[in-house]
């Protein structure tokens, strides 16, 4: 393809708000839930927000590409304050919201930040403390439910302050956009940057290819729930979103999320697999899928079913069910399908300021990431089985650390660190991350993530993770699903008993799997079990319990309960 085109006019999305601003003031851009009530902030009444924003980071001191931090949940204020901080020049450092005190003042130092905007948060307490008395802070009003911030200066009593700026300032395209913070699994985080010419360019290649519909949908409905500080919420939701003039709408809360989103019915939306087995145990805890399969087969009944159900999900209106973060497993897209929802998988990196494969192709195999994006290149190590990638956004290097860069860009290619394979037709699938496979006692390497996904379809099963480092055979350690948690105990251990079987029938002996192990603690981002996009951390898992694997395989019961 001729890359050429990619360049011609360019712009930042930024230029996009001040275009439905003119063209389209009166339209809703932002919609926050407030119980059974929303606020609704239209396209004109943001533009003075955000300008008046802008105005007093400068009476603050701040100057044209210095960092500014965000550390909040999704909310309306965290859109507005990103917009300011563009329209300033400034540099965007957003950061997860639930980072404890030690992990924030790491990010804090790492990043250079003048300025940290707190807002909606779970809880406060001794964060207070990673923040140093010389680095200035705006918090946003308090959200009822949520921890009340008092230090810096405040939100609404800035805009009273400061007039709005006028014209429509925005930055270079080559000149820095933001760091994102991977989250990681182990190590320390990591700054990506990014110029205001990546998003600018995986629009561009939208808008040229339609590779993923994204900017032509039928109706202009987001619903924001995934961290926007992770680039995938950030691309997907908040610059499709603005290049396309529509609206975005929150969650309120994880307790109200159902119902929020049902009001939605957005036509868009990018959710993590857990995510979507979630949609999916909902539907099944209270329908048998014998019974559901059943019924969805009936010739016209089926149809209003389905109907049904996606409405019931919240999913009545969608065009775009993406889904990314981690691989997700091929029983959900199939299960999907079946409901008239095609899961369009996004695979990639925050080093790729988000995906560098999509799967938007109806017939695109199941188990498969989808193929590379147009521009982009795709191709495998023929030593390790490493996806390499290529991309026309890809990042400009880590903050402040050319050694780490240096190890993962290398002759113009990202290595990504996971396994794969492409096939004839150019579809990419992978297996795990490179660091993930094990050896045994044995001394046999271990591929873990496939023999993941077989048991991650079992009914009752919500998170899995297969370990075994240095234990004669692997063991799977599982977190049940709510239904299994309220249902009969022996009914649970018969089915992971044939999941089991399933998984060990065509393994080598010293590849099966000996052992279920049910952890009735659930792993969650609070105790380091997960990410806060919700992937595993199989490192934490080996140190909490590596010194009890070979104790587990040696167990004469196949499936242990560990209360």
């Amino acid at each position: 393809m001729d890359k050429s085109a990619l360049d011609q006019n360019l712009l930042p999305f930024l230029s996009s708000f001040y275009r439905w601003e003119e063209e389209r003031p009166d339209a809703i851009f932002l919609r926050q839930p407030f119980g059974d009530s929303w606020l609704e902030i239209s396209y004109a009444e943001a533009g003075q927000i955000v300008r008046r924003m802008c105005a007093a980071m400068q009476s603050l001191g701040l100057q044209e590409g210095d960092h500014v931090g965000i550390l909040s949940k999704n909310c309306y204020h965290w859109i507005l304050a990103d917009l300011a901080i563009m329209m300033g020049k400034f540099v965007s450092v957003p950061f997860y919201a639930s980072l404890p005190k030690q992990q924030l003042a790491e990010v804090i130092e790492l990043s250079d930040i003048k300025l940290l905007f707190v807002g909606k948060l779970d809880s406060w307490g001794d964060r207070e403390t990673a923040i140093s008395e010389d680095l200035q802070v705006i918090h946003f009003p308090n959200y009822e439910g949520n921890a009340e911030v008092t230090l810096g200066h405040s939100w609404d009593k800035l805009l009273e302050e400061h007039a709005p700026i006028e014209g429509q300032p925005q930055a270079d395209l080559d000149s820095l956009w933001t760091i994102l913070f991977t989250s990681g699994t182990t190590g320390t985080p990591k700054g990506v940057m990014h110029s205001y010419r990546n998003p600018a360019v995986v629009l561009r290649i939208e808008e040229l290819t339609n590779f993923t519909g994204t900017l032509r949908l039928n109706q202009l409905k987001w619903f924001s729930f995934l961290p926007l500080n992770h680039v995938a919420e950030r691309i997907a939701v908040e610059a499709n979103c603005i290049a396309n003039g529509g609206t975005i709408s929150f969650a309120e809360s994880i307790d109200t999320f159902a119902d929020n989103i049902r009001s939605v019915q957005p036509s868009f939306i990018f959710a993590v697999p857990r995510i979507w087995t979630k949609f999916y145990q909902g539907v099944t805890d209270k329908i048998p899928p014998r019974v559901l399969n059943f019924l969805l087969a009936i010739p016209v009944i089926g149809g209003f079913f389905k109907s049904f159900l996606r409405k019931a999900m919240g999913l009545g209106d969608i065009e775009i069910a993406g889904t990314g973060a981690a691989i997700t497993p091929a029983y959900l897209k199939r299960w999907y399908k079946k409901l008239d929802i095609h899961l369009i998988e996004a695979y990639g990196m925050t080093e790729v300021c988000g995906s560098i494969c999509n799967g938007p192709q109806l017939d695109a195999p199941a188990d498969s990431v989808g193929s590379a994006v147009p521009y982009c290149e795709v191709k495998i190590d023929p030593d390790t089985q490493e996806i390499l990638m290529k991309a026309p956004y890809q990042m400009l290097g880590y903050y402040n650390d050319p050694e780490k860069t240096a190890e993962v860009l290398r002759d113009g290619w990202i290595h990504s660190g996971d396994r794969g394979s492409i096939d004839e037709q150019g579809y990419v699938r992978v297996i795990g991350r490179v660091k993930d496979a094990f050896k045994t006692a044995k001394g046999q390497f271990v591929v873990p993530n496939p023999m993941e996904e077989v048991i991650a379809a079992n009914e009752y099963v919500e998170q899995v993770c297969v370990v075994g480092l240095g234990c004669p055979q692997p063991i799977a350690l599982v977190n049940l699903s709510p239904g299994a948690l309220s249902g009969q105990r022996n009914q649970v251990e018969q089915s992971l008993e044939r999941a089991l079987e399933q998984v060990n029938e065509p393994l080598a002996k010293y590849q099966q799997i000996s052992t279920v192990v049910i952890d009735q603690e659930t792993w969650t981002e609070g105790n380091r079990l997960v990410t806060p996009t919700l992937k595993v951390r199989r490192a934490a898992l080996d140190q909490r319990y590596g010194d009890q694997y070979e104790q587990w395989h040696e167990h004469s019961d196949r499936i242990i309960w560990r209360n």
